[in-house]
């Protein structure tokens, strides 16, 4: 860390175990803000990410994204060697995520008891399907099972078809984000209690148990409410939001699209008068969004006719000057050119190799939220699998070259 570097996370350390999306979402934002996050990943193929996506080389750029600013350390947990090497690296940090099936860190010996044993201080996030306790705890489940668990899925695409999934693993992100905020959260009470000089926080509160299923509930706003209250049970609405009128996308000549917020009672009229309609603007019957929300097929219409005889440019241009909070529909071609992103630094440019070649400024997701006006710097991208190891086992922990061996399950360790 350099003097002057925003790093708030600084002299956290955090041993990651786990693999896909949540918890190595969780360990990326901890390391964005500067947490030393200490990776582990199996011997051979390491975190299955590397593969998902994988267009080119050895290394998904998924990967290199979500695991950015790590180290990445190769452990056998299946030899007693590398169960040895997990507790060792316990004892030196401040918390652990993961996010296999519930009972699994147990099988290996590895569970909140014997955690805590090694480190009576370590927040322990765990991030699983549907959490640790309860009659589906066992059930394995990636998040798109919980996407549709949690109520979220069925309210995603058209009445007149099956329900979609967005193209992101939304409830892994969400999950993530749960988790990272848990495991500050536990951090922060685990300092306040030292300021205090009061009794240590117990295990079963530095145990942070996120459910993917729940953090996606938890996302569903009045979902529940409005059934339990008044019997309603809300329905796929396409590109609209249920009960928000007028909101939606539109096609303008061009080809391209515009998404339009003009659903506000003051910005209404406005939006009509910019459409050549202040007969819609004046309607007695479209003054409130209830209203406009039952007649929201003639709305739509009416915009649409408006926005198909006009580039998206000259749209957008209208409706900026009118008020009308509106905006076009980026491809990652128009994220990487657009100058507002640019001025937060939220492209950051880096060389990636492929193991075969050289890929020059190559564009990734800077750091959220910014401090001190713009992103933060990506230290790194996701590292290559296990480099790191000797690094980590031989200066923290003061392991030698056999041991490293034996605790990374390499192949002259298990043959001798």
């Amino acid at each position: 860390m350099t003097e002057n570097e925003i790093a708030p996370l600084a002299g956290v350390r955090v041993l990651e175990l786990g693999n896909y999306i949540a918890a190595p979402t969780a360990g990326r934002l901890l390391a964005d803000f500067g947490a030393e996050v200490i990776k582990v990943e199996r011997p051979g193929t390491g975190d299955e990410l590397r593969n998902w996506r994988l267009y080119q080389g050895k290394t998904s750029m998924l990967y290199r994204t979500i695991n950015r600013n790590k180290k990445s350390v190769v452990l056998d947990l299946r030899t007693e060697a590398g169960r040895k090497a997990v507790l060792a690296l316990v004892a030196e940090c401040d918390i652990l995520l993961e996010n296999f099936r519930p009972g699994t860190l147990e099988k290996w010996g590895l569970g909140p008891e014997v955690l805590n044993e090694a480190n009576p201080e370590l927040v322990i996030t765990r991030i699983s399907a549907f959490g640790q306790t309860g009659p589906l705890s066992e059930r394995p489940g990636f998040a798109a099972v919980a996407e549709a668990y949690s109520g979220f899925r069925n309210l995603v695409g058209d009445p007149d078809r099956a329900p979609v999934r967005v193209g992101v693993s939304i409830g892994d992100s969400i999950a993530g984000l749960y988790a990272a905020f848990g495991s500050v959260m536990s951090l922060f009470q685990r300092e306040g209690r030292r300021r205090q000089g009061t009794s240590a926080v117990p295990l079963r509160e530095r145990v942070v148990d996120v459910a993917l299923h729940e953090a996606m509930f938890s996302m569903m706003e009045s979902l529940v409410p409005d059934y339990e209250g008044y019997g309603v049970r809300r329905e796929r609405v396409g590109g609209r939001m249920e009960g928000i009128a007028p909101s939606n996308a539109y096609v303008c000549a061009d080809g391209g699209s515009i998404v339009v917020a003009g659903n506000g009672d003051g910005i209404y009229k406005r939006y009509m008068d910019t459409i050549g309609r202040p007969d819609l603007g004046i309607d007695p019957g479209l003054q409130s969004n209830d209203g406009r929300w039952a007649r929201r097929e003639e709305l739509d219409a009416a915009i649409g006719e408006w926005a198909a005889g006009r580039t998206t440019a000259e749209a957008l241009e209208a409706l900026d000057a009118a008020g009308v909070p509106a905006g076009p529909i980026y491809t990652a071609a128009d994220i990487v050119d657009d100058e507002q992103y640019a001025a937060r630094k939220m492209v950051q440019k880096f060389d990636v190799s492929t193991g075969d070649e050289m890929l020059h400024d190559v564009g990734f997701p800077g750091v959220v939220p910014v401090i001190g006006g713009e992103s933060l710097p990506i230290r790194n991208l996701g590292p290559d699998l296990g480099e790191h190891t000797d690094e980590v086992l031989g200066g923290l922990l003061g392991m030698d070259a056999k041991e490293i061996d034996a605790a990374a399950g390499r192949e002259e360790a298990l043959q001798g």
